[in-house]
């Protein structure tokens, strides 16, 4: 199982895409994990990771098309490291592919970096993703 952490958009879709390549040339499923831990309804940290039902079935439809088996999970309340390292214990967790965003040195130094920790702390392959920048 190819396990994704999903937080929309732009780098949600990279993300998606390559754990759809990566699980089609494993011959396994995915997992995409959409979790947010902070914040309550309307606050700003939740509402630009939590995705909504439209994008959840964009997600859900990109899945099938491809024809790799998928499950989604979506969890609210709970911290994303945890989620996304509880999931790479199961023992069919092949790969964990997340996004990273670009962030200021202050911004690194008071919030700490969820890619970070889960580059450190998984004992299984961690594949880093970035969407494609726009050409000119």
């Amino acid at each position: 199982m190819i396990v994704v952490g999903y937080a929309g958009g732009s780098h949600g879709r990279a993300c998606l895409e390559q754990a759809i390549d990566e699980a089609s040339a494993r011959g396994t499923g995915v997992l995409v994990i959409n979790a947010v831990s902070e914040g309550g309804r309307g606050s700003p940290a939740r509402s630009t990771r939590i995705v909504d039902a439209v994008e959840i079935a964009q997600v859900q439809d990109r899945l099938t098309e491809s024809g790799v088996p998928f499950e989604i999970r979506q969890q609210i309340g709970a911290d994303p490291s945890d989620e996304l390292l509880r999931a790479m214990d199961e023992p069919d967790a092949q790969i964990l592919v997340i996004g990273m965003r670009r962030r200021t040195q202050v911004g690194k130094l008071l919030l700490g970096s969820t890619s970070q920790h889960l580059l450190i702390e998984c004992g299984k392959p961690v594949m880093v993703v970035k969407p494609q920048r726009p050409t000119a």
